[in-house]
């Protein structure tokens, strides 16, 4: 059975190197129309489970976890597969996920450069050897520990799902791969595109667009030594309670709040573009989201003020407008739980400088579109500021001192990511050395690069999912000691 992105065909599983078309059929619908643009199929316990065999077999039965150069080639053929299918994904991601042309086109942007990348890395990680005393040698090499669980989140599918798929194949191990169900469709493509990946061994890569039910099995697995999830914190902790058992090992990107510190002296013409973007990207639903706007009370006014003329100019469409600044979130039950959070908010004493929300009338009523929302607080424990709202939703809070900027910033359960804004010459990195946060921009947003470790502090992960520490999760050293002994000299 080939894999057929077409309405009048389920979106099924790729599961030991053949297609199935298995558990519950779904709808997939368009968040920005609210129409039905195919079926999908549902995995629950059965698929899991042939998912997970499936990755084992390969790992035990082929030359893959011992074939560095072989895992390199498959990498660099699958940037080439991805970089051939670019103009389909980003159809794909319009309707299925409701990114905009600008905001796929970013999402994609990191594909290439993660799995080249990653074949870089599979060639060069090694490990290390030191002659303690004479005649005896100590090496440390790293081995990989076996099937990976990938569970992706909705947001980013594409990108999220290959930043932990290519150092998993990147350390040799094999993949069980669970994707969303609100992106089926473009699960489907992903999967097919794998699928033509020249050299990949049958079986170490395994896809599935499951339930809850499935992704359970994955983390409770004894076969699955190793889980790498992005999500929600709620979520991760649920995944490291069920995982304690096996002990397992676990890589979790999870929630943040980013806050951006703006101080007095920052360059406006810079900041003010930025942070917007920082909110509108992906709908606000996407884990660095510059949700927080920290401000300096000498510049305050002025950022209120150009802060909800700019929110209030964004054009918020479909995909197929090509004027369109925001898509969709990814469905509107999504979108009705955003502003009943805005509406709790103002009712704790949140002052509204720009109220967008829910379209009630004209056609974007039909899908799950917001228009920003700008809130004043002074109140850092309101669940506004410290929840991810995981919508287009942003608060502003006033300081006096750098002290009270950083206290501010830290005063959330979340570590994710930070940016301040400042043309001082020591305040920005003397700011940054005191952020509880895994990633600081300075005068700047989302600036991400392969080679550079991205994770979070506190509630918002563990593990790292880009840099040199990318394939730590998927590796087990291992110490091996011998004694070749010594050239003796001839006795006279």
């Amino acid at each position: 059975m080939s894999a057929v992105i077409s309405p009048s065909l389920p979106a099924i599983h790729w599961i030991g190197g053949e297609w199935l078309d298995a558990g519950e059929h779904h709808d997939s619908i368009n968040p920005a129309t609210g129409e039905v643009i195919g079926q999908y199929a549902e995995a629950g316990r059965d698929e899991a489970e042939q998912a997970i065999a499936a990755a084992k077999r390969a790992f035990q039965t082929t030359g893959w976890k011992n074939d560095r150069a072989l895992r390199a080639r498959v990498l660099n053929n699958m940037a080439d597969r991805f970089g051939a299918h670019h103009d389909d994904l980003i159809e794909v991601l319009g309707r299925d996920n409701g990114k905009i042309h600008a905001h796929a086109e970013l999402e994609l942007l990191t594909v290439g450069q993660t799995l080249r990348f990653n074949a870089a890395l599979a060639l060069t990680e090694a490990g290390r050897a030191a002659e303690i005393e004479a005649g005896s040698l100590s090496m440390v090499i790293r081995q990989p520990t076996g099937v990976a669980a990938i569970i992706a989140p909705s947001n980013s599918p594409v990108a999220l799902v290959l930043r932990s798929l290519a150092p998993a194949l990147a350390a040799g191990a094999t993949a069980a791969v669970m994707l969303p169900t609100p992106t089926a469709q473009v699960n489907a493509l992903i999967s097919q595109i794998i699928s033509e990946t020249p050299e990949l061994p049958t079986g170490v890569v395994n896809i599935i667009t499951g339930s809850r039910e499935a992704g359970d099995v994955l983390v409770r697995s004894p076969d699955v030594p190793v889980i790498s999830f992005t999500g929600s914190s709620k979520t991760g902790r649920t995944i490291s309670a069920n995982a304690a058992p096996g002990l397992k090992r676990l890589g979790l990107e999870l929630g943040g709040k980013t806050p951006m510190i703006v101080f007095d002296e920052a360059d406006l013409g810079e900041a003010l573009p930025t942070i917007v973007n920082a909110l509108i990207v992906f709908a606000g639903q996407f884990c660095m989201t510059g949700s927080r706007v920290l401000v300096q009370r000498g510049i305050a006014e002025r950022v209120r003020e150009g802060l909800t003329r700019r929110l209030g100019s964004v054009t918020v469409g479909p995909a197929s407008n090509p004027t369109s600044e925001m898509g969709p979130v990814i469905d509107r039950a999504n979108a009705e739980r955003v502003d009943r959070m805005v509406e709790q908010a103002i009712d704790a004493g949140a002052r509204v400088l720009l109220r967008g929300g829910l379209f009630t009338s004209g056609p974007l009523s039909n899908g799950a579109f917001l228009a920003p929302t700008l809130l004043e607080v002074t109140d850092s424990s309101l669940p506004i500021v410290q929840q991810e709202v995981f919508g287009p939703v942003l608060t502003l809070q006033v300081f006096d001192t750098e002290a009270e900027a950083i206290t501010l910033a830290n005063e959330t359960e979340y570590g994710l990511s930070a940016s301040v804004w400042s043309r001082d010459i020591d305040r920005p990195l003397r700011v940054a050395h005191e952020l509880e946060s895994g990633t600081v921009w300075i005068n700047g947003w989302a600036t991400l690069y392969d080679q550079f470790e991205e994770g979070g502090f506190k509630s918002s992960g563990q593990g790292r999912m880009r840099g040199l520490a990318v394939m730590d999760d998927f590796l087990e050293y291992k110490h091996i000691s011998l004694k070749p002994g010594t050239i003796k000299e001839p006795q006279s």
